[in-house]
């Protein structure tokens, strides 16, 4: 018997978890004693639907609380510009950023919004948090 599927969108992104993705750098914070701050912005994210294949546009905010690394920027640059031509769900990109940010510099804490413009006449918002334990 077969398994039904709930959507047409199902398996178009079964191995993103597994995904290959630019390496993010990091160096060494000098205050890693201290608690504080940092917040990134990019205002110009673009990928695309899975589905259409047409640009998605948003904003991803991203604020964190370093410990003993910092994200380099251009770097994390180049890491989200990978995404510009991948289709892939906003649900899905947001946990993988978070993912990967947390994987390179092991912050104290992070929270990653995503804010979409619509799509369909429907904005979509995702935010993932990520807290040490």
């Amino acid at each position: 018997m077969r398994k039904k599927k709930t959507s047409l969108y199902e398996g178009l992104q079964n191995k993103i978890r597994g995904l290959k993705t630019p390496k993010i750098e990091v160096w060494r914070n000098q205050y890693s004693d201290k608690s504080y701050v940092i917040n990134l912005e990019i205002p110009e994210f673009t990928c695309i639907c899975p589905k259409t294949g047409l640009p998605d546009f948003a904003v991803i905010r991203v604020e964190y609380s370093p410990d003993k690394y910092c994200i380099e920027l251009k770097s994390f640059k180049m890491y989200t510009i990978f995404y510009r031509n991948l289709g892939v769900f906003h649900e899905h990109l947001i946990n993988k950023i978070t993912e990967d940010f947390v994987r390179a510099s092991q912050p104290r804490w992070v929270k990653i919004t995503g804010e979409f413009n619509p799509r369909g006449g429907i904005k979509t918002t995702v935010i993932r948090e990520y807290k040490r334990r």
